[in-house]
């Protein structure tokens, strides 16, 4: 794998695909940025807090639990509208990254911890999910999301209160991104940002056979080896797996 530090000059002119929500691309676009690429944004889906009164009896019991995992900024943000997030003596607040540890911050969490590798894997191998037999660990987050996660601490034996603070609303792929892709030459250098098998799924049942048969033709840049797998299983040939999910972490994959 690859240092996030490393130059990539194999994206100088290319063009990566970013399966970010609505209005969740500026990372990945500072990134590319810095490689001479641009970004096409295909989001799969925006976000849409759920309302205080539907949202709040399963927050309380998550933020209740020893152990609670926010999985993304969204749900930080989310949830922070319904309830104060700090937790008491002995309870732990974890973050998926360092952006997500950063909204808990400024929701008013102290110290909030996050795994080095930040993806489902690298939260799976912090020591305060080792011995979680009989534990109860909330999980804020949304519909689907950080399933491999769920099962993972389910394995483990521990109890997992969900907490669904936002939705995923589906979005039609953009005519605009859609064009871009069909226009773009062959010889465009064409890479797609894969942190979210979710995404990945859904953005494949949306796209026009075209589209699709021009998108087969990227270099993924997976942020896992599961995501790697995923993306193989779906008919990408060329695929690499990145140190982690940040943006400049998976365009640094590209060199290899």
């Amino acid at each position: 794998m690859i240092s996030p530090r490393t130059p990539a000059p194999a994206l100088d002119g290319g063009v990566v695909v970013s399966l970010r929500p609505v209005g969740g691309h500026a990372g990945m676009r500072r990134a590319a940025a810095t490689h001479g690429a641009r970004v096409l944004a295909l989001s799969p889906w925006k976000l849409v807090a759920r309302s205080a009164a539907r949202a709040r009896p399963a927050l309380e019991a998550a933020l209740a639990a020893p152990v609670a995992i926010f999985t993304s900024p969204a749900a930080v943000r989310a949830a922070a509208a319904v309830m104060p997030l700090a937790g008491g003596a002995g309870q732990a607040r974890l973050a998926v990254g360092a952006t997500t540890a950063a909204a808990l911050q400024r929701a008013g969490v102290a110290a909030p911890v996050h795994p080095g590798r930040m993806d489902s894997e690298g939260l799976l191998d912090l020591p305060q999910l080792q011995s979680v037999d009989g534990l109860d660990i909330g999980l804020v987050t949304a519909p689907e999301g950080r399933s491999f996660l769920t099962a993972s601490l389910k394995q483990r034996g521990a109890r997992v209160l969900r907490a669904d603070v936002y939705d995923r609303v589906p979005v039609p792929p953009s005519p605009r991104a859609l064009g871009r892709l069909r226009q773009m030459p062959d010889s465009t250098p064409l890479f797609l940002a894969l942190s979210s098998g979710l995404a990945l799924e859904v953005l494949l049942d949306s796209l026009p056979a075209d589209v699709l048969a021009r998108l087969r033709g990227a270099r993924v840049l997976a942020a896992s080896a599961r995501l790697a797998d995923l993306a193989r299983g779906h008919g990408f040939d060329d695929v690499v797996q990145a140190d982690d999910a940040r943006p400049a972490s998976l365009l640094a994959a590209a060199r290899a």
